[in-house]
């Protein structure tokens, strides 16, 4: 039987292997996700400097009052448009997408979507 902390470290195994391949720049961050169960968070990340240029939450005082679950689909939505507008305020328009290990499926897939509708290109 598979447990919890077994599929974890198997995310975080293929988080690594895709974090050799790509990096985020001024010009074009990298927007990485974490999800966990109760909430979802996005980061606008540059590499080359080490800093984080925007970021979004189900836990943002912008978002808190909007969303009764953090961990359903609806909110990621959010949570996707909320990190592309803030993005859009920087003059960030292109990101490299990290899924961070995740299966690109269900919360995942509806914060990148929203994000690509909010204006974000990846």
């Amino acid at each position: 039987m598979i447990t919890k902390g077994d599929k974890n470290k198997a995310r975080q195994k293929r988080h690594l292997r895709v974090r050799k391949k790509i990096q985020g720049t001024q010009e074009r961050p990298r927007l990485n996700i974490f999800r966990s169960s109760k909430h979802m968070y996005a980061q606008l990340i540059d590499d080359v400097n080490g800093v984080t240029l925007a970021s979004a939450s189900t836990q943002d005082k912008d978002l808190k009052g909007q969303i009764e679950n953090g961990g359903n689909t609806e909110a990621a939505q959010k949570v996707g448009a909320l990190v592309a507008q803030r993005a859009k305020e920087k003059g960030i328009s292109k990101v490299v997408f990290d899924r961070g290990g995740y299966l690109y499926h269900g919360r995942v897939q509806a914060l990148a979507d929203a994000a690509r509708e909010a204006g974000l290109e990846f």
